[in-house]
């Protein structure tokens, strides 16, 4: 695929290649973060001075279904040894829809000096590119943070639910199984507790793996992201868009790309998403 420059995206440094990883491997203003679903991937080899960023230990509450406050925020970026100046660059498996999230996570603290190695661990190890076992360590920081800030990227069910009346834009990642009720859950996934299956009202269906390169797991060019949520479903950047999947994971894949690729200024991620919704009781739901 053609470098990164030269694929349109309205901010092109949101993305970093592959190559651009690896001359900064060393850099003191740069922490490479991996964050995968699988826990075990990690130990397994990452990219040399690598920390991982886990995204059900790291960056949910232990016991309330939310994210982690302020005081843990902190802390997690001062174990990792990052400062607010620090370039983060996020990476994953599943084309990292992982690293999207925790990206998403980071950007509600405000840290959004935040990059996506485009490709993941899947472009990086096609590369032949070294991995390691050896866990890095680094200083640890005085990290400060302000509070959490949910309201300009995040949607609750509420909201949602005012969406439906004031006919906003959203839009389902799931697979068409998921989407159509078929299907409660990813196929080889267990289901995560959803009673019902079906869509939310008025969402339109456009998979997220649609806006990538199933070869290398890199993002299409903008035109063609364009086509995709534009041409096929009615989006312009005018719009004020929710997305929404399972849990806000393989949403935020396409709330960067909208966002940041193409340039949205008003997208907001459900990360309630059908586990909430297809538990609400009477909730709307087609199929």
């Amino acid at each position: 695929m053609s470098d990164i420059g030269s694929r349109g995206y309205v901010v092109a440094d949101a993305l970093v290649s592959t190559s651009w990883v690896a001359q900064h491997l060393d850099d003191p203003d740069v922490r490479i973060v991996e964050s995968n679903e699988d826990p075990l991937l990690y130990a397994s080899g990452h990219i040399p001075g690598a920390v991982e960023v886990d995204w059900t230990r790291d960056l949910n509450d232990p016991l309330c279904r939310d994210y982690l406050q302020r005081d843990r925020f902190e802390a997690l970026a001062s174990r990792i040894g990052i400062t607010r100046d620090t370039t983060i660059v996020f990476y994953g498996d599943k084309s990292n829809w992982w690293a999207t999230y925790a990206l998403w996570v980071f950007h509600l603290f405000g840290h959004t000096n935040c990059r996506i190695m485009d490709g993941g661990r899947l472009k990086w190890q096609k590369e032949g590119r070294p991995l390691t076992k050896e866990v890095p360590s680094y200083p640890a920081t005085e990290y400060r943070s302000p509070e959490r800030d949910d309201k300009e990227f995040r949607a609750f069910r509420d909201q949602v639910l005012q969406h439906l009346h004031s006919q906003g834009k959203m839009i389902d990642v799931r697979s068409p199984e998921e989407y159509n009720g078929t299907r409660l859950h990813m196929e080889a996934y267990p289901n995560e507790g959803a009673l019902r299956g079906g869509h939310i009202p008025g969402a339109k269906n456009v998979p997220w793996a649609k806006a990538v390169d199933p070869e290398t797991g890199e993002f299409l060019p903008a035109d063609k992201l364009r086509s995709l949520y534009e041409e096929m479903s009615g989006l312009n950047p005018q719009d004020d868009v929710i997305v929404y999947c399972r849990i806000g994971e393989r949403s935020s894949h396409t709330w960067f790309a909208l966002h940041y690729l193409l340039g949205y200024p008003s997208v907001r991620n459900y990360d309630g998403s059908w586990t909430e919704w297809g538990n609400l009781v009477g909730a709307p739901i087609e199929r």
